[in-house]
């Protein structure tokens, strides 16, 4: 029998007693129930602010303006709502102090969420930057748009009073590609290079029909202008571009371009108006057309000035065509339509430098005038320039040049006794 008090009934007495856990402090529970649905709210907030975005993204292709405001507005609410729950969690925890590992984890995820919440705070309003610099572009564009459908409306109307819209095979006026082209000083210019290449493009045939009939070409270059040194020989073909051009260019600040007649001076609308008409026009149906037309007359008149008797005798064995011509024909030899190019280059240069209000003017390049690099360009390139001292002087004018305004177009000319480098 055990006494009561000893060791024994001690134990005995411990091992029937029951031990119960110690209860958990209700305030942390409460604090991880908050943090768990802040997490969860979070969440949600983070994948809607997603799919606002992704709505902001479809909103622009293809582009609608409403779409864009309403995504725009869904991605503003949404941050708004991870703002608040931001504030809210800090007012809530002034100083997050985790006492568990699970406390830890949690404001761990916490600020893993804030990081992300202001990485789509950054991105968002990158985004809202680049939407707000297309949006300018775009409507700086239709801008362009709506301006450039008024100048084609008011141009159009115009050939239509004119009568220039050919008729489509309904019967219904068809629009031309030449409704689309403004006057302006770069479409001059390119036609100025066009009448340049035309008369190179002339000069070919005209210096491979001369070495057939047994011309000394460079007895002839030295005909045209004796005293000019050429740093390369084949540089004499410049000589014959000038000829050709001296006598295609005769008369050109006169209106009707030294041809006779009695028609009445034409607008400078008019002038462009025939440009259109005739721009994209082979220079032979043209001619088929209206055989004595101003433009016809033009083409017989150039011919015989730049087609020397002589030298058409020496091509041919005889003076056939240039009877034709002088008789108010137009052949249809392969030299003739030629010629007929070049003849239509310069016309349409004609016509289009009376086409501006005040017209364009014309200005020539005498031989051993001073070279100057704002009013001239040299037609020979690499040419080396100012060794001895000496100013380079003009030796042939190849092209004349042009002023629109205040703008200049350089005339082409050859420099005499200069070197070209390597």
């Amino acid at each position: 029998m055990l006494r009561a008090g000893s060791k024994e009934a001690q134990n005995r007495d411990n091992g029937n007693q029951k031990v119960y856990p110690q209860p958990m402090d209700e305030t942390v529970c409460r604090n991880q129930d908050s943090i768990e649905t802040m997490i969860s709210r979070i969440f949600k907030n983070i994948s809607s602010l997603k799919a606002a975005y992704v709505q902001l993204q479809s909103a622009h292709t293809p582009y609608d303006p409403d779409k864009i405001q309403a995504a725009d507005k869904l991605v503003i609410d949404e941050l708004m709502k991870l703002s608040e729950l931001k504030h809210s969690y800090r007012e809530s925890n002034p100083r997050p102090t985790p006492v568990s590992p699970q406390d830890s984890r949690l404001a761990a995820e916490i600020q893993e969420q804030q990081s992300i919440l202001k990485a789509y705070e950054a991105l968002v309003k990158k985004f809202q930057s680049q939407i707000h610099n297309r949006d300018a572009e775009i409507l700086q564009l239709q801008q362009s748009i709506q301006e450039s459908n008024q100048k084609k409306m008011k141009l159009e109307k115009q050939i239509k009073q004119r009568g220039l819209l050919g008729k489509g095979p309904d019967g219904s006026e068809e629009e031309n590609s030449y409704l689309t082209v403004e006057l302006s000083h770069g479409l001059f210019s390119s036609v100025v290079d066009a009448a340049y290449k035309a008369i190179h493009g002339f000069s070919k045939p005209l210096m491979n029909m001369m070495k057939s009939a047994g011309w000394d070409l460079d007895a002839a270059a030295r005909s045209i202008e004796p005293a000019v040194i050429y740093a390369k020989r084949d540089h004499k073909k410049y000589a014959f571009e000038s000829h050709i051009c001296q006598r295609m260019f005769s008369g050109f600040n006169e209106e009707r371009f030294s041809v006779d007649t009695d028609d009445l001076t034409v607008s400078s609308e008019g002038f462009f108006h025939q440009y259109l008409a005739i721009r994209t026009m082979d220079p032979l149906d043209i001619l088929s057309q209206s055989p004595d037309s101003l433009f016809g007359k033009f083409c017989r008149s150039k011919y015989l000035l730049v087609v020397h008797p002589k030298m058409e005798a020496s091509f041919f064995g005889n003076l056939d065509q240039r009877s034709y011509v002088m008789n108010g024909g137009h052949p249809r030899t392969p030299f003739y339509q030629a010629f007929l190019k070049l003849a239509k280059s310069i016309w349409l240069l004609h016509i289009l430098s009376y086409s501006f209000d005040p017209k364009v003017k014309v200005f020539q390049v005498s031989k051993g005038t001073e070279f100057s690099e704002v009013y001239m360009e040299s037609v020979a390139k690499n040419v080396v320039m100012g060794e001895g001292g000496e100013r380079p002087t003009v030796g042939l004018m190849v092209m004349p040049g042009f002023m629109i305004g205040a703008t200049v177009i350089q005339s082409q000319v050859y420099i005499s006794g200069v070197k070209c480098a390597v």
